[in-house]
């Protein structure tokens, strides 16, 4: 085999061009995640009656098969359709549930006797969570948006059938075409971003917990 026949040499361009889409759909969809998850696991730290309903609604968004939910989304003015915008709401969803129970179980963590001496000091409740209870949460809430990027990094796959490209577009026509080597030059390289993100983002993870110690 001549060494311009190795796939990824082969599919170099497109699967260049298909990991740069994949990146944008997963850290757009994660970052607003992460806006919107920490604030509402604070929030019901905060208020325990919302507890619940958040949690149950997070769970419920996770249950939903992946390919059902960007189909649902097709016929939804604004946020559906086909492309891009679908795809990143759908992944926004999917990535919620592990930032919002790990902000509020880092939080709900922390040593009693720690909130006890903040406030023992006259700091107020704002002053508490930003500077004792987020630090020392941190390292778990940041284990949740691990979780998400790799939950994330996989079903952005998928969204290749919405039209909204990423490595799932040489998958899919890799299976279409009956193609291993297309498959695999979409799969390989998302099971590459997501090790490495797991990596990263796990590292950061272990600084931030010993820094909490």
């Amino acid at each position: 085999m001549k060494f311009n026949d190795f796939f990824l040499i082969k599919y170099g361009p497109e699967i260049l061009q298909h990991t740069l889409e994949h990146l944008w759909l997963v850290g757009v969809s994660i970052g607003i995640a992460t806006l919107v998850g920490i604030p509402l696991g604070i929030l019901i730290t905060r208020q325990r009656n919302l507890r619940q309903p958040v949690l149950i609604i997070a769970n419920i968004m996770q249950t939903i098969p992946s390919l059902a939910l960007f189909g649902l989304l097709i016929p939804v003015p604004i946020i559906g359709g086909i492309g891009t915008t679908p795809a990143i709401f759908a992944l926004t969803l999917y990535s919620l549930l592990p930032i919002i129970r790990n902000t509020y179980t880092g939080i709900i963590g922390v040593d009693p006797a720690i909130r006890e001496a903040g406030r023992g000091m006259g700091m107020t409740d704002r002053q508490l969570l930003l500077q004792v209870e987020i630090p020392l949460a941190m390292g778990v809430i940041l284990a949740g948006v691990r979780v998400a990027t790799v939950i994330g990094i996989g079903i952005a796959t998928i969204a290749a059938a919405i039209g909204a490209g990423g490595l799932g577009e040489l998958i899919f026509r890799g299976i279409s075409a009956v193609n291993n080597q297309l498959i695999l030059a979409g799969a390989i390289p998302a099971a590459v971003i997501a090790l490495l993100a797991d990596f990263a983002i796990g590292w950061m993870e272990g600084r931030l917990r010993i820094r909490g110690k």
